[in-house]
């Protein structure tokens, strides 16, 4: 690679603000600005994304401006429409084609700008392909390197979907579950496929942090046994099978605090309404908790008695779950995906069987029975994430492939 200094182009177009974008923002804080220099830009703003310009130069180009997610959403409901396969076909096509003009196009012809003003030499696109087509075309239409960071485990779709990924020129998946996804449901090449864990800021995570913050926040006693589902409040990350669990749980467990940790996107405000009412409705208002997005998250581990991951479709790693060993927390995850390979069961962790909520209610008040079990995976959990998730291993990693690509 030239001495001079290469331009990294990054896009985040994610649901909302999790693992994701927290990810990028630990391999950006972390590049060495004497041979890359960074821009990001995110089709989504708020002061977590605007803390970005704190570290890096960064642009928010809005990835919305035509809502179809809500009016696919409003026209499923739409019974007569189903009913008839022509106006459902029909319907379905007139959204597609109002997205690609009011939503795809300007964002694309925006970032096509910054990208050639900004002079990039290669972009990093940071989710899938699809979600970021418009990042890999810009790179096309530049004749730049592009790479793709595969954070997610569904490689089955339309063709559209599949055509994308015929885009990167490299992909990082974050996990060997993910690669072998890619290469079997794809069948991408092994030598595009580079396999880096996520990387977290070891040094920076204050291990000591005071917990009784957290838990007086939300008004949870000392002697209460406190049980955190952390992430975005989108169906597949298990808050359902959560509030099933609780039911389970409650008349085993005396003084239990099922805490539902994480934001809500807005494509699920409507989900979270349900949650609610479904605590109202099951009479579990006493022992359920909605904390919303929390930025500081070493309180929160700390004020857990156990960190949970419920995920009902295979997570591809988990920044929850890698968060929480590396603070030396006792961790309960479902035994698929990026979760199983970053935990060995009864080790550093426990795993149960995946969308079943009797497993995860045994699991729970295992922990829940054994005080000296939660130390030792603890313990465990956190030596273990030394040794795999360091961010100076992945920052090493990442740049190299940069390197190669740009060589």
């Amino acid at each position: 690679m030239s001495l001079l200094k290469k331009k990294i182009l990054y896009v985040e177009n994610g649901i909302g603000y999790g693992g994701a974008i927290i990810c990028l923002r630990h391999l950006v804080r972390h590049l060495d600005r004497n041979r890359f220099e960074p821009l990001v830009v995110t089709g989504r703003t708020s002061p977590d994304y605007q803390a970005i310009a704190n570290e890096a130069r960064w642009q928010y180009i809005p990835d919305r401006h035509f809502d179809n997610v809500s009016l696919r959403r409003r026209l499923a409901k739409q019974v007569w429409l189903n009913e008839v396969p022509s106006l459902h076909f029909i319907s379905k096509q007139l959204l597609a084609r109002a997205d690609d003009l009011f939503n795809f196009l300007p964002f694309f012809l925006r970032l096509l700008w910054v990208a050639k003003c900004f002079r990039a030499d290669l972009i990093h696109a940071n989710n899938e392909p699809f979600c970021n087509r418009a990042a890999l075309l810009v790179a096309k239409v530049l004749k730049i390197a592009c790479i793709c960071h595969i954070r997610g485990g569904d490689h089955e779709g339309s063709q559209l979907m599949q055509w994308t990924y015929t885009l990167p020129d490299h992909f990082i998946s974050v996990s060997h579950w993910v690669a072998k996804s890619l290469q079997e449901n794809l069948h991408i090449a092994a030598n595009k496929i580079s396999v880096v864990y996520d990387g977290i800021a070891l040094e920076k995570l204050n291990i000591y942090a005071d917990g009784s913050q957290f838990r007086d926040a939300y008004h949870v006693a000392d002697d209460d046994f406190a049980v955190g589902l952390v992430g975005l409040l989108i169906p597949w990350k298990g808050q359902v099978l959560f509030l099933e669990a609780a039911k389970l749980l409650r008349s085993k467990i005396p003084c239990l605090k099922m805490l539902i940790i994480g934001g809500t996107p807005d494509d699920c405000i409507a989900y979270e309404a349900l949650l609610r009412q479904r605590v109202k409705d099951e009479q579990l208002t006493e022992m359920i908790i909605f904390t919303g997005h929390i930025s500081s998250m070493e309180t929160v581990y700390n004020g857990l008695d156990v960190v949970l991951s419920a995920s009902t479709q295979p997570e591809p790693l988990g920044t929850v779950v890698i968060e929480a060993m590396a603070m030396g927390r006792p961790i309960i995850a479902p035994n698929h995906g990026g979760a199983a390979e970053m935990i060995e069961s009864n080790a550093t962790g426990l795993l149960f069987d995946p969308g079943d909520a009797q497993s995860l209610a045994q699991a729970i008040e295992k922990l829940y029975s054994s005080p000296s079990l939660c130390i030792k995976l603890g313990q465990n959990a956190r030596s273990a994430v030394v040794k795999s998730f360091a961010i100076e291993d992945h920052v090493k990693r990442i740049q190299a492939i940069y390197e190669e690509l740009l060589d």
